[in-house]
């Protein structure tokens, strides 16, 4: 129902502002969930008006009110898109499933950012989303625990079987250690039969990263880096909204 995507905006938006606030602060070493919003220049602490959501920053014109700095645009960006996640998980299923399927795509947008910026994938918030997984099929809803469990097993040991033969073929690493966990964790969420569209979807944007890539004039090669964890990160959500009833 569209009535219930405004409160699933408003929702997002604030857990954007926490997203964002991670996704800049973890990697740095420093405490995310401790301490005041300070501005990134003058380091003086951030105004009521500055921390509103999305609106906060449009406000200010993406200054701070002291010095007139610029703020850090992933935090418009990432609050925008935490949103938009709140909003069309509660209109496609309204209720503890749509609630549900926030979940999984806010922890997946700050998986993805991490690995797109870092090429990290924390094993506190993998481990974190597989565990929900696995709690929410116990509490009843769809797909079914088993399905689930089998999800984990194989997005794992598929992921990490198909590392290690490359590492020999080819005598290099190929995948980083956290894409598994990740797979399997969406496995645990999305269950085990959904994994070979996640992975046809990320292959899918990864090449079309790629020719983007290409067509901007920057060099790709063979050995070019990509985010694989974040690509099946944009894959996952989608699916969960076709399970949901979406399409």
């Amino acid at each position: 129902m569209a009535i219930w995507a405004v409160p699933g905006f408003i929702l997002g938006a604030i857990v954007g502002s926490f997203l964002a606030t991670a996704a800049i602060r973890w990697p740095a070493g420093r405490q995310v969930t401790r301490g005041r919003s300070v501005c990134d220049h003058c380091k003086r602490t951030l105004g009521p008006v500055n921390l509103i959501p999305i609106a906060g920053f449009l406000i200010r014109r993406g200054r701070c009110g002291t010095c007139g700095g610029a703020i850090d645009r992933r935090h418009l960006m990432i609050e925008v898109a935490a949103a938009l996640i709140g909003a069309v998980s509660l209109a496609v299923a309204p209720g503890p499933a749509g609630m549900a399927g926030a979940l999984f795509g806010w922890m997946l947008l700050l998986l993805g950012v991490l690995d797109v910026e870092h090429f990290w994938l924390p094993d506190r918030l993998t481990f974190l989303l597989a565990l929900t997984g696995i709690a929410l099929g116990a509490a009843g809803l769809p797909p079914f625990p088993n399905d689930r469990l089998i999800g984990l097993v194989l997005g794992f040991a598929g992921l990490w079987l198909t590392g290690a033969l490359y590492k020999a073929l080819r005598e290099r690493e190929g995948l980083g250690g956290g894409d598994p966990k990740l797979l399997g964790a969406i496995g645990a969420w999305l269950g085990w039969a959904a994994l070979p569209t996640v992975l046809v979807l990320a292959g899918l944007i990864g090449l079309g990263a790629v020719l983007v890539a290409r067509l901007r004039g920057e060099a790709v090669s063979a050995t070019t880096r990509l985010p694989l964890g974040a690509l099946m990160a944009v894959a996952a959500w989608p699916v969960w909204i076709f399970q949901n009833g979406m399409f």
